[in-house]
């Protein structure tokens, strides 16, 4: 989940489902700050789900944040931040908000489930694939 309040504020929270026979001790992507999650002050929240382990090594959810700070859209921002995630043989997606409220998604995989409520509005969907993304 990603959310901003009236003030501007952000924050990011993630829930993990784990993963089938995990080893003994793993600590997956959701509690690795810009791994699974991450918010930032004045720019915006990030939270991924997929593969935890590519997602630890192409650090999604900062990968997004700092794509918005370096003057990148919030979908070309998500984008980014899938990009990354195929780069390291990963496959998954990111939702994000930016700190003045605008909201993207995007996936590697066939179907992400998402929702998002502005103004009282609800969107939802399962953003099928489309040829042009990565």
């Amino acid at each position: 989940a990603c959310a901003i309040d009236a003030t501007g504020h952000v924050a990011a929270a993630t829930s993990t489902g784990g993963i089938p026979w995990k080893r003994p001790g793993r600590v997956g992507d959701t509690p690795l700050a810009g791994a699974g999650t991450w918010a930032d002050a004045g720019v915006g929240a990030a939270s991924a789900t997929g593969h935890g382990e590519s997602i630890i090594r192409a650090l999604m959810t900062r990968v997004a944040i700092e794509r918005l700070r370096a003057g990148d859209g919030p979908d070309a921002a998500a984008r980014a931040a899938v990009a990354e995630l195929v780069r390291v043989g990963g496959a998954g997606g990111v939702i994000l908000v930016t700190a003045d409220g605008r909201i993207a998604h995007h996936t590697s995989t066939a179907r992400m489930p998402w929702a998002a409520v502005v103004g009282g509005a609800q969107e939802s969907g399962a953003e099928p694939m489309r040829e042009d993304q990565p």
